[in-house]
């Protein structure tokens, strides 16, 4: 029997880690997402583990398994889900039955205050979501939502061919909530009313995920604000014959090192937000909008005050990839300058170099000559000594035997540096 790979049924496993909860008509669902400000990626996920814990404790509910991203729990009358993602966990709570009152924050309550403040994280998203059958009379509809929501945010629309309606303004009431109603059609299954507000949460989660990047984009457009002339003038000034390349190019240097330091510190931020806002348009669009009264739908609601955000960030991400690509242009050019005009420099030195050994050449052949007198002399000088008692004897003047042996002399030596000057070459 051949063996299975050892990651097989865990990854089959994952696929069915997540179903979506069965949500009964009339209900609620609160949903908390909380995110460390900073680096939340590498955050300390025992912290996370820890906070769960102590709400499990409360309600005598099971412990998840240590390694565990994801957990389900009975805690008093609600249904809990807790999930660990990359950036962020959520707390998502599911109960029967509504209040008298539309949106009280009691029904929040499901989550301690005290709980929340012990958080070892921030709260970045939190949504409190009223389920209601539909009525017969789609006038109390009309009703409450102009009774629950901002009209001028309001959006609202028919989902999974009309089997809900949805509606929502996007606004963060006094209790720091937004606000969902989702109106259900009389026989829609438990399981499909889940998937409904399962999908509201994920909307409003991975929104506020990804519109972080938009803070980083202006933060971001500011310092290229700054950035864009300075490079701007170090460009033109490539095309202006002398100016000093070498400090164009040290200046260059400073600006392209800080453009990458702003990609580095902004990469992992801009990723996000477009994985993100993926996942916000597939989840509207799975929703199957058709319009209800003449109103906005999600979708409309998004591309009129989500994707301008969006495009921010993606035109900020351009802009540095763009200055970053004509930073590197700049600099090899700059860089090639510096080369041409080092290259020159070296010629020029090359060929002083040469004059200076020409006239070396010309001092040595000065020096030789000088030599060869010189050491002639001397070599005359003592020759006649040594010849002189010769002389004598032979009746010779000193001044017959000097002019002798000047020549004679005057020949060998001359030999003598020339067969040394062959022998050093």
């Amino acid at each position: 029997m051949i063996d299975d790979h050892p990651l097989r049924f865990p990854l089959v496993n994952e696929l069915h880690a997540r179903p979506f909860a069965s949500l009964g008509v009339p209900g609620h669902a609160v949903c908390v997402a909380v995110k460390q400000p900073v680096d939340a990626h590498n955050r300390d996920r025992a912290a996370d583990r820890a906070h769960l814990l102590a709400l499990l404790d409360r309600h005598g509910a099971a412990h998840p398994p240590d390694a565990a991203t994801h957990h389900g729990a009975r805690i008093g009358r609600h249904d809990l889900k807790w999930e660990s993602h990359t950036e962020f966990v959520t707390h998502s709570a599911f109960g029967r039955g509504v209040g008298a009152r539309a949106f009280d924050p009691a029904d929040a309550e499901v989550f301690p205050p005290d709980w929340l403040a012990a958080a070892p994280r921030k709260r970045i998203a939190a949504c409190l979501i009223r389920i209601e059958p539909l009525p017969d009379d789609l006038d109390r509809v009309r009703e409450s939502l102009d009774a629950w929501f901002v009209a001028e945010s309001l959006a609202c629309s028919w989902v999974l061919d009309e089997a809900a309606i949805i509606a929502g303004d996007f606004q963060i009431d006094p209790a720091g909530l937004m606000r969902f109603a989702v109106f259900v059609r009389p026989g829609t299954g438990a399981r499909r009313v889940g998937r409904i507000v399962q999908r509201l949460c994920e909307i409003e989660i991975y929104r506020a995920m990804s519109m972080l990047g938009l803070g980083r984009a202006r933060e971001l457009t500011g310092r290229l604000n700054a950035l864009d002339p300075e490079l701007s003038a170090l460009v033109t000034a490539l095309s202006q014959k002398g100016s000093g390349a070498e400090a164009t190019l040290d200046t260059l240097l400073g600006i392209s090192a800080e453009l990458e330091a702003l990609a580095t510190r902004h990469t992992f931020r801009f990723g996000a937000t477009a994985a993100y806002e993926t996942i916000v348009n597939q989840r509207v669009q799975v929703l199957r909008e058709t319009r209800f009264d003449g109103r906005q739908t999600f979708g409309e609601f998004m591309m009129r005050r989500y994707d301008p955000a969006m495009r921010t960030v993606k035109s900020a991400e351009r802009r540095l990839e763009q200055m970053s690509a004509r930073a590197a242009r700049a600099g090899e050019l700059l860089r090639t300058r510096v080369d041409v005009e080092r290259s020159a420099q070296n010629q020029r030195l090359l060929e002083s170099m040469d004059r200076r050994a020409d006239i070396a050449l010309r001092l040595q052949h000065t020096v030789e000559g000088l030599s060869v007198v010189a050491i002639s002399y001397y070599a005359v000088s003592l020759a006649s000594y040594l010849m002189l008692p010769l002389a004598e004897a032979l009746h010779w003047s000193k001044a017959a035997l000097t002019a002798g042996l000047v020549p004679v002399v005057v020949l060998a030596v001359w030999a003598m540096i020339r067969r040394i000057r062959r022998s050093m070459h």
